[in-house]
């Protein structure tokens, strides 16, 4: 799986996590639990962005080419 596509999943379970916690039907502890669960999630998402962002740095710009 590329990195797009699992910050893609990561994003579509964010989504789906604040669905749950907007309906009010968790308990308390469901909640608290989801909470950290997105927590989780975010980081991830974080690392991927910061991953996807690194990668775009240190390539050269189309029709650039490396110095030797």
């Amino acid at each position: 799986m590329s990195t797009v596509e699992h910050l893609d999943e990561l994003i579509t379970r964010l989504e789906r996590a604040a669905e749950q916690l907007r309906s009010g039907e968790l308990s308390a502890d469901a909640a608290a639990t989801m909470v950290e669960d997105c927590a989780s999630l975010a980081t991830q998402a974080a690392a991927e962005l910061e991953q996807l962002t690194r990668a775009e740095i240190s390539a050269p710009a189309p029709g650039q080419d490396t110095l030797l």
